[in-house]
């Protein structure tokens, strides 16, 4: 299969892109800045673009099978940039009729199955005063996929590490079956595993140690 990865220059975007392609996928690495890839591989493509431009987003998904999105928030913030990411990526996969889509977002993102604890609703109020403009563009993102009709999973995670993939992790909601923290080799493990298996599309877990 081949696929496209929207920030794999990032930490979880990297592992996403060198567990791919020891699976052997073809990958398409959609990057602002190759130079930060640092990798290079005869199943690599890379292709130089913004997501913030629409029509680079369509371009780069010709011939793609799935996409797998791990774009986070911009240092500092750029007002409404994942919104009008996830807006920009699917309308290019309706334009090359792609159904599958891969898309990550933080534990703060909530959903309607979660069932936060006290510990949860501590972190949300924490989220609140410090990154509020982070976490509504986030759940724009997520609100924006999830009104599509194209095959999405919305993968949630706590606090990303390193660390080694383990294969080993939780996968839930919030409250219910959810730790703190996963590492980007694991992280990047579960999506890779979503995306031949389907177990979880049209939802949206949190995946925890």
């Amino acid at each position: 299969m081949k696929i496209i990865v929207f920030g794999a220059s990032g930490g979880l975007g990297g592992k996403v892109l060198e567990q791919a392609l020891d699976q052997g996928y073809g990958v398409t690495a959609f990057v602002r800045t190759p130079s930060r890839l640092g990798i290079q591989h005869q199943g690599l493509t890379v292709f130089q673009g913004d997501v913030l431009d629409a029509d680079a987003v369509k371009r780069a998904m010709a011939g793609q099978g799935a996409v797998v999105s791990t774009l986070g928030p911009t240092h500092p913030p750029l007002p409404g940039m994942m919104e009008n990411a996830a807006r920009n990526i699917l309308a290019g996969m309706q334009a090359h009729g792609i159904r599958r889509l891969i898309s990550t977002t933080g534990a703060g993102v909530r959903d309607p199955l979660d069932q936060p604890k006290f510990i949860d609703r501590l972190m949300s109020m924490f989220l609140n005063l410090m990154a509020k403009d982070v976490l509504l563009d986030s759940a724009a993102n997520a609100k924006a996929i999830r009104s599509s009709d194209l095959d999405w999973t919305i993968v949630r995670f706590p606090r990303l590490m390193d660390g080694e993939r383990t294969g080993k992790y939780r996968v839930g909601y919030v409250g219910k079956d959810s730790g703190i923290q996963i590492s980007r080799a694991d992280g990047a493990d579960f999506i890779l595993k979503e995306l031949l298996e389907g177990k979880w599309v049209r939802k949206s877990p949190i995946v925890s140690y």
